[in-house]
């Protein structure tokens, strides 16, 4: 398995609020999470942090033998941060009312077990096709769902940007939870919406079906966001499970 991510603030914001990182158990299992910060000029940059720095630093001491063990240490720690976060944004009045989307992957054994709270994405890319795993957490979903937009209307929807859920802002959280085999060959692929506002699922399909080395596959990827407006901090983790054993793995801190 090789590991590659990127994360940019794109060319509207003045900071990135993003964050992305992965980490390694004892047990040599692989943990990716990516957190896209809310809030005032630096709020948003303390939770997205946290959301992955106090989550990556639970999982190194953590060994798992099956997906329902896993799933429920998601649970139970990401409840954990959120209260962190939580706590921190009353205590302090500058962080009031921060928060952070999550979007989270985890392999054990053959399997790959997927959490999210907000509107950063999941992927996984088999076969030359891409298939969301993950649904968002937005008002404009729901919208969608209910069937009062279609997804082309929701791309550029005026109140795209109002999540239902998140994580820091409370302390009731709701965290979706999904299993799924992996097959050899598989990519896998977290982001924060800065990506998948400016390009669509057929356009991020593209680009993954080159021939190009990992770290530069999520390089281009927020290079097209980019080129296409980059309104918002972009960030890209890409996983893929193609990767010969043996070879190292790599990776780009924040920018």
């Amino acid at each position: 398995m090789q590991i590659a991510f990127k994360s940019d603030r794109g060319k509207n914001r003045s900071i990135n609020q993003d964050y992305v990182s992965y980490f390694v158990n004892e047990a040599r299992q692989p943990l990716m999470v990516v957190c896209d910060g809310m809030g005032g000029h630096k709020a948003g940059d303390v939770a997205s942090e946290m959301g992955v720095s106090h989550l990556g630093a639970a999982w190194k001491g953590s060994s798992f033998t099956n997906s329902e063990e896993l799933s429920r240490w998601l649970i139970a720690n990401i409840q954990r941060v959120n209260d962190l976060v939580f706590q921190k944004s009353l205590d302090y009045s500058d962080l009031d009312g921060m928060g952070t989307t999550l979007v989270a992957a985890a392999v054990v054994g053959k399997e790959v077990v997927f959490a999210n709270i907000g509107d950063s994405r999941a992927y996984v890319y088999r076969n030359y096709k891409l298939r969301q795993i993950t649904e968002d957490h937005s008002l404009v979903n729901e919208f969608i769902k209910s069937g009062e937009i279609t997804p082309e209307e929701a791309q550029h929807h005026p109140r795209k940007n109002i999540l239902t859920r998140s994580l820091g802002v409370s302390k009731k959280l709701d965290i979706d939870i999904m299993a799924m085999p992996l097959l050899q060959g598989d990519l896998l692929l977290l982001c924060s919406d800065g990506l998948t506002n400016m390009m669509v699922d057929e356009e991020i399909a593209q680009l993954l079906k080159e021939w190009l080395p990992l770290e530069e596959k999520a390089a281009a990827l927020v290079d097209r966001a980019n080129a296409a407006g980059g309104l918002d901090n972009i960030t890209v983790l890409l996983a893929d499970f193609a990767h010969r054993e043996g070879e190292p793995l790599w990776k780009q801190e924040r920018s």
